[in-house]
C-alpha cells in the first residue's frame, strides 16, 4: 500500500494560515481525486478543500482505499491502515488546530465514517454518501456514543451496490454514535443526485456556520 497520498487542492488552500475546518474529499473504489473534487463548485463552498487519491492503483487512472473481498463486510485490517494513510496525509498537510470535514462516496464513505471513529476530537460534520461504517470497534467509538455528534448520511433507494447487511449495520451503528441526518433518495441508484448535494450544503451550512456556503 502506498502511504504517501497524491492529492488536487483549492486554490485556495494554504499551508502557511491555518483555517478552522477544511473539507477532504474521499472517492469511491475504482475512481480518482479528480472526481469528488467536481463536488466542491457544486456545493458553493468557501472553504479549503484537498480531494485525496486512494493508495492502491487499479489500473487505467483508478484507485482503491481497500480491496472488495466480502462486499458490505471488508476485513478491519486494510480499512484500518488506510485510515492510518489519511491521517498521515492529515498530520503532515493540516494544522493540528483545523478541523477536518469528511465527505466521502461509496468506500471514500466508509473512509469519512472511519476518520470521525478513530479521531473524534479533529472531525466536524461528515458526509457519508453511498456508504456504510466498518463493523469493528474503533478507538473513538465511545466517545461518540457520548458526545453524539452530526452526521449526514444520504444514499439512494434503488442502490444496488452497498450490500444489505453494510446498510442494516449503518443503521444500527451510527444512531447510537451520532446524531444523524439521513436522507434516502428515491429513484436513486449509487450515484449522487442534486437533491443530496442540496441537502449537503444545507446540513454544512447549519453544521458549521453561514459562511461555508456561498449564495446561491
Amino acid at each position: 500500500m502506498n502511504t504517501t497520498l497524491r492529492d488536487v487542492r483549492s486554490p485556495n488552500w494554504s499551508t502557511v494560515d491555518a483555517p478552522d475546518v477544511v473539507v477532504l474529499f474521499l472517492h469511491g473504489f475504482g475512481s480518482n481525486e479528480h472526481e469528488l473534487a467536481s463536488l466542491a463548485p457544486a456545493l458553493g463552498l468557501n472553504l479549503p478543500w484537498a480531494s485525496l487519491r486512494a493508495p492502491l492503483e487499479l489500473g487505467n487512472g483508478g484507485a482503491a482505499w481497500f480491496h472488495i473481498t466480502t462486499p458490505g463486510a471488508p476485513d478491519s485490517a486494510p480499512v484500518e491502515q488506510a485510515s492510518e494513510a489519511i491521517w498521515a496525509w492529515i498530520e503532515k498537510n493540516v494544522d493540528p488546530g483545523t478541523r477536518i470535514v469528511p465527505i466521502g462516496f461509496s468506500q471514500g464513505g466508509l473512509m469519512a465514517s472511519q476518520l470521525l471513529r478513530t479521531k473524534p476530537e479533529r472531525v466536524v460534520a461528515p458526509v457519508v454518501l453511498g456508504g456504510f461504517v466498518l463493523g469493528a470497534p474503533q478507538p473513538g467509538d465511545n466517545t461518540l456514543s457520548e458526545h453524539r455528534p452530526a452526521l449526514f448520511w444520504g444514499r439512494g433507494a434503488e442502490d444496488g451496490v452497498i450490500a444489505p447487511a453494510a446498510i442494516a449495520r449503518s443503521s444500527d451503528f451510527l444512531p447510537r454514535h451520532t446524531t444523524l441526518n439521513e436522507r434516502i433518495y428515491p429513484g436513486l441508484g449509487h450515484g449522487i443526485n442534486a437533491a443530496e448535494l442540496s441537502d449537503v450544503r444545507r446540513f454544512l451550512t447549519l453544521e458549521i456556520g453561514a459562511h461555508v456556503a456561498a449564495a446561491a
